[in-house]
């Protein structure tokens, strides 16, 4: 059962340019909507390429850039130049593509917009791109399929950390409202100017989950994914606006309180949720990586398995330092901490950090697992590295 559906919305002021203004859907007559736009975008192929289109006429250059172009220099995605037809329709059309979400914008005369047909929508705290899915046969881990679904609830409540109201979603496994069950969690973190909706709009951790569990290949668990930033006008005193977007810099956030003295106690008032360390977990990507590293290892009284997704914010060369107790007695360590898992694409600038904090691990003689695979610092990445690294919670030793 599904309790909510997001459907983000495209902001119209994204099309305010004069040379957009009435490019993408006739003119409406007086007193209606007027004819709907016919074009198609994007328009997957059956072998896996995708044609992007957009209608804008007066326009003089238009590029698409996509994440599946990422490289070193370029981590989240490059350019594409497109190509106008006689009626003023702008498109093209890529190499086949790996079968997973893309993001990808338009860039027209110099403005970045999303696609205005398209309703797929990647939220961002300043800005926002489109999604486009490319399915698999058999379907990957991260596509809807006919199994028994979860629910998404989405939450609000004041926080006194941030000085606002604050949102977090939490995923319920199949079953949660039909037993009596308590169950471990996951604490699901986003990166720096993402918002709490990201890890199921582009994450589809939902989707992920719910097929892990139908497969057997995951224990049934609540995924909590909160927002990692502020919606105060002004971030709390003494903490800075950097700060309050971070997540898990090297100096002390708003999120490490939000997390421990608000998120989890509220967590744990509402929902059936398995007491104990053993029963939870914490991981992220990019800036909830770094935030993973710096409030989760820091509180091994409260986590036992942690997440590293491309993460940011120091990539371990200070373990040593910063956690010198494990350091010092990897027995104990690996006693205490049940899964450490890092993961990173290879086209990431992050991945440097990731192969930093391997070796240290590995010179200390923790217990981890290190996984890379072909991509950048983009979505594609995070949804195989949740869909690897959620087996492996919550497993009895």
């Amino acid at each position: 059962m599904i309790r909510f559906r997001l459907v983000p919305v495209l902001v119209a002021g994204a099309l305010g340019l004069a040379h957009l203004a009435g490019a993408q859907t006739p003119t409406p007559p007086p007193g209606g909507r007027g004819q709907q736009d016919t074009l198609v975008s994007p328009e997957v192929h059956p072998d896996r390429s995708v044609t992007f289109r957009i209608r804008a006429p007066q326009a003089t250059t238009v590029t698409l850039t996509g994440d599946w172009l990422a490289t070193l220099s370029s981590s989240t995605g490059a350019p594409m130049p497109m190509t106008k037809d006689a009626s003023g329709v702008w498109s093209v059309t890529t190499s086949p593509l790996e079968p997973t979400v893309h993001l990808y914008y338009f860039t027209v005369d110099g403005m970045n917009i999303a696609d205005p047909i398209n309703p797929k929508i990647k939220l961002r705290v300043r800005t926002s791109a489109s999604l486009v899915e490319v399915p698999d046969s058999p379907p990957a881990p991260w596509q809807l399929r006919d199994v028994p679904h979860g629910s998404v609830d989405w939450n609000w409540h004041r926080s006194a950390a941030y000085n606002d109201t604050h949102e977090f979603l939490v995923y319920l496994p199949p079953g949660y409202f039909t037993s009596k069950a308590r169950y471990p969690v996951l604490y699901l973190v986003h990166g720096a100017g993402d918002t709490a909706l990201g890890w199921t709009t582009a994450g589809a951790a939902n989707h992920i989950l719910d097929n892990l569990i139908a497969e057997k290949k995951a224990v049934p668990m609540i995924v909590v994914m909160p927002f990692n930033g502020s919606n105060a006008a002004t971030p709390p005193a003494g903490r800075g606006a950097d700060a309050g977007r971070g997540g898990g810099g090297p100096v002390a956030t708003p999120f490490e309180d939000y997390m421990l003295k608000e998120l989890i106690p509220y967590v744990d008032a509402k929902y059936r949720v398995a007491p104990g360390r053993q029963n939870r977990a914490m991981a992220g990507l990019s800036a909830g990586g770094a935030a993973t590293y710096n409030i989760g290892l820091k509180h091994l009284d409260m986590f036992s398995g942690f997440g590293f997704f491309s993460a940011a914010g120091g990539g371990g060369a200070d373990f040593a330092t910063r956690y010198a107790q494990l350091a010092a007695d990897a027995k104990t360590a690996n006693a205490r901490i049940n899964v450490l898992w890092i993961g990173c694409g290879t086209e990431d600038p992050l991945i440097k950090a990731a192969k930093t904090f391997d070796a240290e691990l590995t010179r200390l003689q923790i217990t981890h697992t290190y996984a890379e695979r072909a991509g950048g610092h983009v979505w594609p990445i995070w949804r195989w590295a949740l869909s690897e690294f959620a087996p492996q919670l919550f497993r009895k030793r």
